[in-house]
């Protein structure tokens, strides 16, 4: 019997070591980059004060300082735990593709390989959502820039950002990334939640769209919501929830919702944090069976070095311009990330 005993043990220790397991971990960033002009004054949009002659005297030395330094962030996003930069990243507030480009090409950047994803917006002021991917990482295979239609209260068309739509297989499997900054709180919160409600019934068409073609897509949407987790667009709308127990198969799940209710923000106005930087996504991909491309977890990047250091504004996020002085910083926003995990065969 002794004998016995002794051989089950050895074997179940020997089956223990072969089934060690080793995961492929890939890093989904999203990053409000604050006005990332070039320098050209665009007679098609309102992008005169970001000139060298505008208000801002916004010069060609201001702009390259403000590509290195966005630059440097996107490398450094998840860098602790994935030791690279993210696998794909969202941008918001782009002027246009030569911008995105030449952030890509930035030596910060460049060996990394990034394709870009963009379309020009119909938004006034002439800013643009857009993706990057690792193509060792990402193969796109779709792409499409969704119109958010709205108006105000003459009914005149208010002209603001397209909802971005990039479709690919990610570790084998069917990825659909949807790149968003929904409408701002200009004149008030109140009164201007009736648009970023039509942007986030935009987001759901563009959703049940895709799993009506693939209900086995994966969907992942991120974005500048200016909303906060709990707030009606995602809440009666998007139907989001916070916690992995309260999810079904047609669910969506948020996790910055329980990072919001610990205080994390990723901007802060008037001594008040806001988690505006947001990820929600299908219910597929939260799931205990890692044999599958699966989430992980999620967080906001705030090092020191992109924290205002002293003075009023201490520990806000450190940004390019301050009531209208030049500040040499990041972005008013703190970008957001998650972590998604795949078991190796």
């Amino acid at each position: 019997m002794r004998l016995l005993i002794c051989l089950l043990v050895l074997i179940s220790t020997s089956l223990y070591g072969q089934t060690s397991k080793t995961y492929t971990l890939r890093t989904i960033a999203f990053y409000n980059v604050e006005n990332l002009f070039d320098t050209e004054n665009d007679s098609l949009t309102f992008d005169d004060d970001r000139t060298p002659e505008g208000s801002y005297h916004w010069t060609q030395e201001r702009y390259r300082h403000k590509i290195d330094q966005i630059s440097k962030v996107l490398s450094k996003i998840g860098e602790d735990t994935s030791h690279s930069s993210p696998d794909v990243i969202g941008l918001c507030e782009v002027e246009n593709r030569k911008v995105v480009e030449d952030l890509v090409q930035h030596p910060n950047l460049k060996d990394k390989d990034y394709g870009i994803v963009h379309f020009d917006s119909p938004d006034a002021r002439g800013i643009d959502v857009a993706l990057l991917f690792k193509k060792s990482s990402y193969l796109p295979s779709s792409f499409k820039s969704h119109r958010l239609l709205l108006f105000d209260d003459l009914g005149e068309r208010v002209y603001t950002r397209d909802q971005l739509v990039v479709g690919g297989l990610m570790d084998g499997e069917d990825v659909y990334f949807v790149v968003n900054h929904w409408p701002s709180r200009r004149g008030g919160a109140a009164k201007s939640n009736p648009k970023r409600v039509r942007a986030a019934l935009l987001n759901k068409r563009i959703i049940d769209s895709i799993q009506k073609l693939n209900w086995k897509a994966k969907i992942i949407c991120m974005g500048d919501l200016n909303d906060d987790p709990r707030d009606d667009s995602l809440k009666s709308i998007l139907k989001t929830k916070g916690k992995i127990k309260q999810l079904d198969s047609l669910s969506l799940f948020n996790p910055m919702d329980q990072l919001y209710k610990k205080g994390i923000g990723s901007l802060a106005y008037r001594d008040k944090w806001n988690l505006f930087d947001q990820f929600f996504m299908t219910a597929n991909l939260v799931t205990t069976e890692k044999a599958n491309l699966s989430y992980w977890k999620a967080g906001i990047f705030s090092p020191s070095f992109i924290r205002t250091t002293e003075g009023k504004y201490k520990g806000y996020p450190l940004r390019t311009y301050s009531g209208g002085s030049y500040t040499a910083g990041y972005s008013d926003h703190f970008p957001a990330y998650l972590f998604l995990i795949k078991e190796k065969e």
